[in-house]
């Protein structure tokens, strides 16, 4: 019980309170102390007492309806001041009309004074809260910490600076920023200084020993983070940057979010921006199906569907852990939504139709594939069952199953394919448009380049070679590849699934292309060492399956733009509706096919392309 004897102390808003209780009446009788300069008439005394409770009920109420006491002040903006400055002109006003109908006598400038006084009081004691969320009361320099340059001195500069002011014992403190605006040059933000452009960075860690180099502009080209990146290599000054501006979209900055450079930031892909309403109408409250979800593109799907609040999010696949881990990571953040893992092979027709009859999802995302180049042209058969039977069947069963949207997940090896694994991912697109022609289900592909990071990509390969001391082994020096991060594709193909009126096959722009050897020399020089001196690099020749450089698009196809600036969408193709007949009734009892007949295959489905070819509507 003793415990709990001053548990109204804990209620911030009973605290609150209680000061403004005694903010406002020292404000009251401060603008008497000050109109009279210390010496109260006798008189106008009397108009005090009997006005003073008015004024602190007037102000009391006005905060109260106001809202004021359920904000956060420590968090507090511009408009939470402004709202508090309305709430004392109101409670000013309010006594100057009380002490009209009690007929009371009080000078005109006892009303103006104790507002501009209560505005002073009332607002100090809420800015000391946000002061210290800021600043922490830290006015000397940590001798232990880490003087930090942080190079940018805009709205992720300024966060940087007020995180790292925030920490009790921080382990890092703003030396000053870098930046390349005229405007800002020779002044000071938060205190800190803008030591120049980006040009002086290194005389400026010489000049200044700096410790630690801070890059933020979550949207600086990769260009630009490359070249501040290999400055502070030379000089030997670790260099950090802040995660890129889609992994921001909270507008918070904390400590652990400062990062190691990675190879993403390098290549400065653009922000991708989406229309959300449009996807919160297209996905809300819905049930989505995504294949291969517990692959690389199909998680990250998973990861960006969530937001978007669907009713219930069904994962499908093969492989236990994968489907495991990702359907743990989403229920815990994300616990309003009905997470299902279901394990089904997409080439077990049965076991498909079952789960879409079940389930009866509104949209489908058919990300599972196997996409590994050179295992596919050993197992050319494999290739063929699980990437043009396997998506065959889930198109069947979600027609079957009336799915309103079907979205397949293609790949640019499917552009005039070398490969198994392009040829096979080529029939499925066809099939895909092929379905679109029947039926109420509205049925698009979405075709991009390599994704960073995912499994069996040649970034965590070369990361593992690295940390073995070498050598990297690329392919060919001049061999070329599209990138793209699993964030930005998913995010793309979310948006192109929300443009699909049915036939559509979306192509996203993958930027330039990016020489194999200069992304395994970047990964070198981010480890902190040398190609050719620490690493070695050694080429071993094209694989088989494998092409120097790809392609996004064919000469038959064409291409229109969309509303997005980073989608665009092939002409639409009709294939004659009786040969992909004879191809589904005849390869559905056939063996496993070979490399040759599934190149065979793929020549006889081009060839019956009908000539007459409508442009896609994509307004």
């Amino acid at each position: 019980m003793q415990k709990n004897r001053f548990w109204f102390l804990k209620k911030k808003w009973f605290v609150f309170l209680l000061l403004d209780i005694i903010t406002g009446l020292a404000a009251f009788y401060g603008a008497y102390y000050l109109r009279f300069e210390g010496q109260i008439p006798a008189l106008s005394y009397i108009g005090f007492r009997q006005l003073w409770y008015w004024y602190l009920g007037c102000k009391l109420l006005v905060f109260y309806f106001g809202g004021i006491y359920e904000r956060i002040w420590r968090f507090a903006r511009v408009e939470d001041l402004l709202v508090l400055i309305g709430s004392l002109v109101i409670a000013s006003f309010s006594l100057v009309s009380i002490s009209y109908f009690l007929s009371i006598a009080v000078p005109r400038s006892i009303f103006i004074l104790t507002g501009l006084l209560d505005v002073c009081l009332s607002g100090g004691i809420r800015v000391i809260p946000k002061f210290y969320k800021e600043h922490g009361f830290s006015f000397y320099y940590p001798a232990d910490a880490r003087r930090v340059l942080i190079i940018g001195a805009g709205d992720a500069g300024v966060l940087v600076v007020k995180e790292l002011l925030r920490q009790e014992n921080p382990e890092r403190y703003p030396l000053g920023f870098l930046d390349d605006d005229p405007v800002k040059a020779k002044t000071k933000i938060m205190g800190f200084a803008v030591l120049g452009t980006c040009a002086d960075l290194a005389e400026v860690v010489r000049e200044y020993k700096v410790d630690e180099v801070l890059i933020a502009m979550p949207t600086a080209p990769g260009e630009v983070i490359k070249e501040i990146a290999e400055i502070c290599r030379k000089i030997k000054v670790p260099v950090h940057t802040l995660p890129r501006i889609y992994d921001l979209l909270n507008g918070e900055i904390t400590v652990d979010l400062i990062r190691e450079i990675k190879v993403e930031d390098l290549l400065g892909r653009a922000p991708v921006q989406l229309d959300i309403e449009v996807l919160q109408d297209f996905f809300q409250a819905k049930k989505i199906v995504v294949t291969g979800a517990g692959g690389s593109i199909g998680s990250e799907l998973c990861r960006q569907l969530c937001p978007l609040k669907p009713r219930e999010l069904i994962l499908l696949g093969h492989d236990e852990n994968p489907l495991f881990e990702i359907k743990w990571e989403l229920a815990a953040k994300f616990p309003g939504i009905i997470i299902t893992p279901i394990i089904a092979d997409i080439k077990d027709l049965v076991r498909i139709r079952t789960v879409f009859q079940e389930k009866k999802p509104a949209i489908v995302f058919h990300a599972a594939a196997h996409k590994h180049v050179p295992l596919m042209e050993a197992n050319p058969g494999e290739a063929f069952k699980n990437n043009v039977w396997g998506t065959k069947n889930v198109c069947a069963a979600a027609r079957e199953a009336g799915v309103e949207s079907f979205v397949f997940i293609s790949t640019d090896k499917a552009v005039n394919p070398v490969s198994v694994m392009g040829a096979t991912k080529r029939i499925a697109e066809i099939i895909i448009q092929d379905y679109n022609a029947v039926g109420t289900t509205k049925f698009a592909a979405v075709r991009f380049g390599n994704v960073l990071g995912s499994r069996g990509s040649v970034i965590p390969i070369f990361q593992e070679q690295i940390r073995r001391g070498g050598p990297i082994t690329v392919t060919d020096p001049q061999m070329e590849r599209f990138f793209m991060t699993p964030t930005e594709a998913a995010q793309l193909v979310l948006q192109a699934a929300g443009m699909a009126h049915g036939g559509e096959i979306f192509i996203l722009d993958m930027g330039e292309a990016v020489k194999i050897v200069d992304l395994a020399k970047d990964l070198i020089r981010l480890s902190g060492l040398e190609p050719e001196e620490d690493i070695k690099i050694e080429f071993t020749g094209i694989r088989p399956g494998e092409k120097m450089f790809e392609e996004i698009l064919t000469k038959a196809e064409g291409v229109t733009a969309t509303k997005h600036q980073r989608i665009f969408v092939a002409q639409k193709q009709q294939f004659c509706r009786q040969k992909m007949q004879q191809f589904y009734e005849h390869w559905m009892q056939a063996c496993p096919p070979t490399r040759e007949t599934i190149f065979n295959l793929l020549g006889e489905l081009e060839k019956s392309r009908i000539s007459t070819m409508e442009e896609a509507d994509v307004s």
